[in-house]
């Protein structure tokens, strides 16, 4: 199980960036008090747009970041006291983490494999698994730089499945896939939550999210607005469809034109402080 309780996660800026940024405040809120919980044997959902506070979030989840209030525990391990429980036990895939494309499938697959402790054995059984289910056995010993888009996609789930872990984070699965490629991990999706895994996935892409996860959580400007199944969120918003209900929430949660051009530059304002050098965690 994941339970995320009363999270939130903020960066105090640099005079620098509060002038890059136009913003008056020396500190940026990219998750506000977020609490849910996910279980063993479903597929849980963070919906919202590009810039809502998913990413940030599935970081914490995976030791990456730490949160600045409240507590995420996976598997009974405390993401800040127990990280090396945590990693152990977890996989975390986003788009933002590429493969080296000098390196072929099956090198990068027994490395990581020998990286968490695993046999030579239990790699060649594991990647023999993996490597059919997703087509890649043909490709195994090209450059992920001579690999399509979606073979490179399919390689990085396999990699960060040799371990076959408990939990498995999957930000934006298939976000940029062709329609071929994504049922293929769905469908594995799926496979995993038969077999007892926690899967946690963040999307803005509604009947995905409709399709696929047993229960979601809406995110919208880092805070959660509801948590439950499809059919509970529809009920609670008198909405049609999934898309219709998250634009309820998004309409009257989000009003002010300015903080919708905020919301829509969110996303990438925040992976770049992430990733500056001058950052400050506010603890």
């Amino acid at each position: 199980m994941v339970e995320v309780k009363e999270v939130s996660k903020v960066y105090k800026l640099s005079a620098r960036k509060q002038k890059e940024w136009n913003i008056k405040s020396n500190t940026k809120i990219a998750v506000d008090n977020v609490s849910f919980r996910a279980n063993e044997g479903e597929i849980f959902g963070l919906l919202g747009p590009n810039g809502a506070g998913k990413t940030t979030t599935l970081r914490m989840i995976a030791t990456l970041l730490k949160p600045s209030r409240g507590s995420i525990s996976v598997q009974g391990h405390d993401t800040v006291k127990d990280g090396d429980g945590v990693r152990s036990n977890i996989c975390f895939l986003t788009n933002e983490l590429k493969l080296d494309p000098q390196f072929t499938p099956r090198y990068l697959f027994s490395m990581f494999g020998r990286l968490h402790g695993m046999s030579e054995e239990e790699i060649a059984n594991r990647q023999e698994e993996l490597f059919n289910v997703f087509g890649i056995s043909e490709f195994q010993d090209k450059k992920v730089d001579e690999l399509s888009t979606g073979m490179k996609q399919k390689a990085s789930i396999a990699v960060s499945l040799v371990h076959d872990p408990d939990v498995v984070i999957f930000d934006e699965p298939t976000n940029g896939l062709d329609i071929i490629t994504a049922r293929a991990v769905t469908d594995y999706l799926n496979t995993l939550k038969q077999r007892g895994k926690v899967v946690i996935i963040s999307t803005h892409i509604m009947s995905e999210a409709e399709k696929l996860c047993d229960r979601l959580a809406m995110i919208i400007a880092g805070k959660s607005m509801f948590e439950g199944t499809v059919s509970e969120i529809l009920e609670r918003t008198n909405a049609a469809d999934l898309e219709d209900a998250f634009f309820s929430v998004y309409r009257s949660t989000v009003t002010d034109e300015a903080e919708i051009r905020e919301l829509n530059d969110y996303d990438k304002q925040i992976r770049m402080h992430e990733e500056s050098a001058n950052s400050q965690e506010v603890e």
